[in-house]
C-alpha cells in the first residue's frame, strides 16, 4: 500500500506522479507533468512545476517556486523540462526554471545539492551534486555549476559561465568568466568606516557632548595613526568618563574578527 499525506488544501494534478511517502503541505502546488520520487515534501504554499522529474527525499520549503517557465523571452510554451536527483533542499523563495528549445531544453540538477533562501538556478543549467547556493546566490541561463561548488550570497553568474568543481565564490562577488576548479574566488573588499553616524544619532536624541565625544573616539581610531590596541589605550585615557566611548572601547576589545576602520 503506498502511502502519502496530502493535505486537504493542498493542490496536485492528475497528471503528476508521487511516489512512496510524499508529503504535500497546505495550499501548496503539484503541477501537470510533475514526478516526485518517494519521501519528496512540499511544505506550505510551494510550488512544483512541470514537466519536471525529481529524485527520492527531495525538501521544498514555503514558497520556492521550482520548475517554473524560463525566463527567457523567446519562450512560447514550448515542451521544456527540469530533471533532479535526490536529496535536494530548496529553502523559502529559491526558484528553478526548466529549460529553453534553444538550449537544449533541459534543466538539470544532481543530487544532495542545498539551495538556500532566495537563490535562483536559470534556464538550461547543468548543477552537479552536493553543492551550496547561500543565500541570493543567481545563475543566470545556460550555466554549469560542477561538483562539491559554494556560491556565496548575493553572487550573480553570468549565462554560459563555467563552474568548475570543489570552487568557493564569496560573498558579493560577480562572475562574469569561467571560474577554475579548486579555486577561491572573491571580489576585493574596500569597505571603510567614515566616523559617527551623525545625523542617525542627533536623530535619537544625542546631546552635542555625547556627538563630540564619539567624534574624538572615531579620531582617534581612524585619524591618529594609530594601531587599534594604542587607539583604545588613548581613548580609555582621554575620554574614559564618557559611557558611549566606553562602549566602544568595550565591543572593539570584544571582536573576534577585527572591525571596520
Amino acid at each position: 500500500m503506498t502511502m502519502r499525506e496530502i493535505h486537504p488544501q493542498a493542490i496536485v494534478a492528475a497528471s503528476a506522479r508521487l511516489g512512496e511517502g510524499v508529503k504535500v503541505g497546505a495550499y501548496a502546488v503539484v503541477g501537470e507533468d510533475v514526478e516526485l520520487g518517494d519521501g519528496c515534501e512540499l511544505h506550505a504554499h510551494a510550488a512544483v512545476g512541470g514537466p519536471s522529474k525529481f529524485g527520492k527525499n527531495n525538501v521544498f520549503y514555503a514558497f520556492s517556486a521550482i520548475g517554473g517557465d524560463p525566463q527567457d523571452y523567446t519562450f512560447r510554451g514550448e515542451r521544456t523540462e527540469l530533471v533532479a536527483g535526490d536529496n535536494n533542499i530548496f529553502r523559502e523563495y529559491v526558484t528553478v526554471s526548466r529549460g529553453t528549445q534553444k538550449g537544449g531544453a533541459k534543466t538539470t540538477l544532481g543530487e544532495g545539492n542545498f539551495f538556500l533562501a532566495y537563490s535562483h538556478v536559470g534556464h538550461d543549467c547543468v548543477i552537479g551534486s552536493n553543492t551550496l547556493f547561500v543565500n541570493g546566490a543567481t545563475l543566470a541561463g545556460h550555466v554549469t555549476v560542477e561538483d562539491f561548488v559554494t556560491i556565496g550570497a548575493f553572487c550573480p553568474v553570468h549565462q554560459f559561465c563555467r563552474i568548475g568543481r570543489y570552487a568557493y565564490i564569496g560573498a558579493s562577488t560577480v562572475i562574469t568568466q569561467d571560474v577554475p576548479p579548486f579555486s577561491k574566488i572573491v571580489t576585493e573588499r574596500e569597505t571603510k568606516s567614515f566616523g559617527i553616524n551623525t545625523i542617525g544619532l542627533e536623530r535619537k536624541g544625542f546631546s552635542s557632548e555625547r556627538l563630540q565625544a564619539l567624534k574624538r573616539a572615531f579620531r582617534l581610531l581612524l585619524r591618529a595613526k594609530l594601531n587599534t590596541s594604542q587607539a583604545v589605550a588613548e581613548m580609555r585615557k582621554t575620554l574614559g568618563d564618557f559611557a558611549d566611548v566606553q562602549e566602544l572601547i568595550k565591543f572593539i576589545e570584544n571582536a573576534e574578527r577585527g572591525i571596520v576602520k
